[in-house]
C-alpha cells in the first residue's frame, strides 16, 4: 500500500505486483470528489494546484536515474536536466501531444561514454573527448529517424524480424559488463556507503511498495548521502562556491564542434551508435507498457514512427549541445499506474520543473558532490526492474572475476564460469515468463 498526497485528496493505493493491477481509493476531505478509478485522462479538471503536485511526482520519479547518468559519465548534471525536460516537450510536439512518457538520460549510453572518455585518475571528467562521445550519442539519434522511416514505409512487422532477442540481448549484456568495472573501482573509496546505496535500492526494488517501489535509485542515493554527510563523506566548497542561477550549455562540452572527421570522432561513432539498436528496442517496450497503462494503443496513434522521430530528435539536440542521450523512462510510467492521471499535461509540467533546476548551479553542484561511492552502488542496478538478473549477473561476474585471479584458476575452467554466471542471470529474467506459461 502507499499512501500520498495530491490537491484536495489523500490517497491509498493498493497495488497488487502479480496481477499488474493497482486500486487507487479516494479519502477526500475538502469538496468536489473526483473518482479516479477510471482513469483521468484530462487533468485540468483536476485543478492547477493537483495538476503542479502529479507533477512534483513525475519529476522525482525521473530525478534518480537522470541525474545518476552525468555522476557517471562526467557530463553536467545541468545540463542533463534542461535536455531531460526540452526533450520531453519536443517528444510530446512530435507525437501530437498524446503520449504520456518523460525522456531522461539513458543508462544504456553509460558504456559508450566510460569506453570513449572515461573518468580521469582524480575522478574529474574527460573535458577532451567528452565531447567526441556526445557527437556520437547525437548521430545515434539519427538511427531512431532512420528507424522511424522505415517503419512508415514498411510496418513494424517486417522491420522488427531483423531485430530478435538474440541480437539486442548480447548488446544489453555488453552494457553491462563494461560498467562493472568503474562500479567497483567507483565503490572502493568507501565499502559502507556503496553497501549501503546497493542494500537500499535492491530492498526499495523487491520489497517496497506504490512510490517507494518507483523511486528505488532515488531512496537509494538520498539514503546513502545522507550517511556520507553524518560520517562526513562529503565536500561542501563546491558548494558554497557555486552560484544561484548559471546558463546550462556551454560550447567546450558541445558534441556539434567535434565533428570532425577525425580518428577519435570515428572511433567514437563505431563504438557508441550500435547502442541505438537495443535502445530503440527498449522505446518499443516502453511505448507499449504506457499504451497498456493508459488503455489507448499509442503504437498505432500517434504511431511508433512518431515515437521514435521524437526519442531520437531529443536524442540528437541534447548530443549536439552536450548533454547525455534520453530515453523512455519506465519510473514515469509506475507513477501513471499509481495515481491514474493519464494527462500528458502532468508530464510536461515535470519536464518544466527540470528545465528550471537546470538554471541552479547551486543544485547542481549538491548532485555533483555525491561521493563516488554511491554512485558505484547504486551503478550496480541501474537497470533494475527490466534487466535485474542480468544486472546481478555481472555484479557476480566482476566479483568472481577478482577472486578466480588471485587463486590463479585454469583460463578454460574460467570462462566456462563466466558462461555459467551470465546463463544464470538469464535464467532469473525467464523465471517470470516460465511460472506464468
Amino acid at each position: 500500500m502507499c499512501v500520498f498526497l495530491s490537491g484536495r485528496f489523500l490517497f491509498a493505493a493498493f497495488c497488487t505486483p502479480a496481477a499488474h493491477t493497482c486500486t487507487v481509493r479516494r479519502i477526500h476531505f475538502m469538496s468536489n470528489p473526483i473518482d479516479y478509478s477510471q482513469g483521468i485522462y484530462d487533468a485540468k479538471k483536476l485543478g492547477t494546484p493537483r495538476m503542479l503536485i502529479l507533477g512534483a511526482q513525475h519529476m522525482f520519479a525521473m530525478f534518480g536515474a537522470t541525474v545518476l547518468v552525468p555522476a557517471l559519465t562526467g557530463l553536467s548534471v545541468s545540463a542533463t536536466l534542461l535536455f531531460a525536460g526540452l526533450g520531453t516537450l519536443l517528444f510530446h510536439f512530435l507525437t501530437k501531444r498524446k503520449v504520456p512518457a518523460f525522456l531522461g538520460s539513458s543508462f544504456a549510453f553509460i558504456g559508450g561514454y566510460q569506453a570513449i572518455a572515461p573518468m580521469l585518475e582524480d575522478g574529474t571528467a574527460n573535458t577532451q573527448m567528452l565531447p567526441y562521445a556526445c557527437a556520437a550519442v547525437a548521430f545515434s539519434g539519427l538511427v531512431y529517424l532512420v528507424a522511424s522511416l522505415l517503419i512508415s514505409t514498411f510496418g513494424i512487422r517486417r522491420i522488427m524480424r531483423f531485430f530478435p532477442p538474440v541480437v539486442t540481448g548480447p548488446i544489453i549484456i555488453s552494457i553491462g559488463l563494461i560498467l562493472a568495472p568503474s562500479a567497483i573501482n567507483n565503490c572502493q573509496s568507501n565499502w559502507l556507503l556503496a553497501i549501503v546505496a546497493l542494500a537500499t535500492v535492491i530492498v526499495c526494488n523487491i520489497w517496497g511498495k506504490g512510490m517507494v517501489k518507483i523511486l528505488p535509485i532515488l531512496i537509494g542515493v538520498l539514503v546513502s548521502y545522507a550517511v556520507a554527510l553524518v560520517t562526513g563523506a562529503v565536500d561542501f566548497a563546491a558548494i558554497g562556491e557555486a552560484s544561484w542561477i548559471g546558463f546550462p550549455i556551454h560550447k567546450e562540452a558541445m558534441g556539434l564542434f567535434s565533428i570532425d572527421g577525425s580518428e577519435k570522432f570515428i572511433s567514437a561513432l563505431f563504438t557508441i551508435m550500435p547502442i541505438a539498436i537495443a535502445t530503440m528496442m527498449e522505446h518499443i517496450g516502453d511505448i507499449a507498457a504506457i499504451s497498456a497503462t493508459t488503455g489507448r494503443n499509442y503504437i498505432r496513434d500517434p504511431g511508433l514512427n512518431r515515437t521514435l522521430m521524437g526519442d531520437g530528435l531529443a536524442t540528437a539536440m541534447a548530443g549536439l549541445l552536450g548533454g547525455p542521450a534520453n530515453t523512455t523512462y519506465g519510473e514515469n510510467t509506475g507513477v501513471l499506474a499509481l495515481t491514474r492521471v493519464f494527462d500528458p499535461r502532468v508530464v510536461r509540467i515535470a519536464a518544466g520543473f527540470a528545465i528550471l533546476l537546470s538554471f541552479c548551479p547551486k543544485f547542481a553542484a549538491v548532485i555533483s558532490c555525491m561521493p563516488a561511492c554511491v554512485i558505484g552502488g547504486v551503478s550496480f542496478v541501474g537497470g533494475i526492474g527490466k534487466i535485474r538478473g542480468i544486472v546481478i549477473g555481472v555484479l557476480m561476474l566482476r566479483l568472481i572475476f577478482v577472486g578466480l585471479n588471485m587463486i590463479g584458476i585454469n583460463q578454460d575452467l574460467f570462462y566456462i564460469i563466466k558462461g555459467g554466471i551470465i546463463l544464470f542471470a538469464c535464467a532469473l529474467d525467464m523465471r517470470k515468463y516460465l511460472v506464468k506459461k
